[in-house]
């Protein structure tokens, strides 16, 4: 794809064209060979979007509190784009599409844009390709980005370093005070959403959960104090708390300068994780033609200088260019 096309669908996806903003999310999930000037034709344009990450374990209702945060969304007057993480298929490697069953009453909403990327065997809730696709939604201009992660376990919380505001969902009956207390994921959250409130136990989450962050310490008077809200998410009930919540996190961030530390963080994130990603494929070309794992197999050489010799034969393939 030369330049001028990437262009010309950066051009139809900032007026709204959806199949613009589809095939430019395609192709960061494909890896495209044009992938860098999709990154260069939208960079001038992000930096807008605020991104707000959806976590928790399967079953807490994560697909219907987006759906519902949408539509208040949507009340407010904000655009939205949603990325929907699902768990990929055995079969065809692609996602298994049940998030936006559950948002189809949004799929006619001109000022909203759904879309699931499989997870494809990343790690830590998300795809690979998520911190560019958010790019892209930012970049087309919606004013809220909506990511849903996999299902995820303790220390699955990659979300973290990519959204403004980290909302960790829980729900009755799923898990007692102990699990609550460990579980890893739960230090990552800025607003805390204990769904399903209408249950028995519901309260008794939510004092385990108040129990688990006094353990973790206390809190300056500056620092900021994650909310428990209460919701129902299938009956609309408690979503408007939810987006007061994260609405006086915003405010904290940027009246903090935080919300500046946050995206450079984020930003210097996916500088390492590209340039990572370019060193190991040309790596991998050299490696293939050496023997330097017999040597280490063999006890003739130490990893550590194996390393040292194939990143000096990289840097020759390259005529000495850093």
């Amino acid at each position: 794809m030369r330049y001028a096309d990437v262009g010309e669908l950066v051009v139809q996806a900032r007026n709204g064209v959806p199949r613009a903003v589809a095939r430019l999310v395609s192709m960061v999930e494909n890896a495209s060979p044009a992938l860098r000037e999709v990154a260069a034709a939208l960079a001038p344009h992000t930096g807008h979007a605020y991104v707000v990450g959806l976590t928790g374990s399967p079953g807490v209702g994560k697909s219907t509190s987006t759906n519902v945060l949408i539509a208040a969304l949507r009340e407010h007057g904000r655009t939205v784009g949603v990325l929907a993480v699902d768990p990929s298929s055995p079969f065809s490697g692609g996602a298994l599409l049940g998030d936006r069953v559950r948002m189809e009453q949004h799929a006619t909403d001109p000022g909203v844009f759904i879309r699931s990327m499989a997870s494809r065997g990343h790690l830590g809730g998300l795809a690979w390709g998520t911190p560019q696709a958010i790019r892209v939604l930012d970049g087309a201009g919606f004013d809220v980005v909506l990511v849903e992660t996999v299902g995820v376990g303790q220390a699955e919380v990659e979300i973290a370093s990519l959204a403004d505001t980290t909302i960790v969902l829980l729900a009755p009956g799923m898990g007692d005070g102990i699990q609550a207390a460990k579980a890893g994921i739960l230090e990552v959250a800025d607003v805390y959403v204990v769904n399903k409130a209408d249950r028995e136990g519901a309260e008794t989450t939510v004092r385990d959960l108040r129990g688990a962050l006094g353990l973790a310490g206390t809190y300056g008077p500056d620092d900021w104090h994650p909310p428990i809200v209460k919701t129902v998410a299938a009956r609309n009930e408690g979503v408007d708390d939810v987006l007061a919540a994260i609405d006086a996190h915003r405010a904290w961030l940027e009246r903090t300068d935080g919300l500046h530390a946050r995206r450079r963080a984020r930003a210097a994130r996916e500088i390492e994780a590209i340039a990572v990603a370019t060193l190991r494929e040309r790596i991998g070309a050299v490696s293939g033609s050496t023997d330097l794992a017999d040597q280490v197999a063999t006890g003739k050489l130490d990893p550590f200088s194996a390393a040292d010799q194939l990143i000096g034969s990289e840097r020759r393939t390259r005529g000495g260019r850093p």
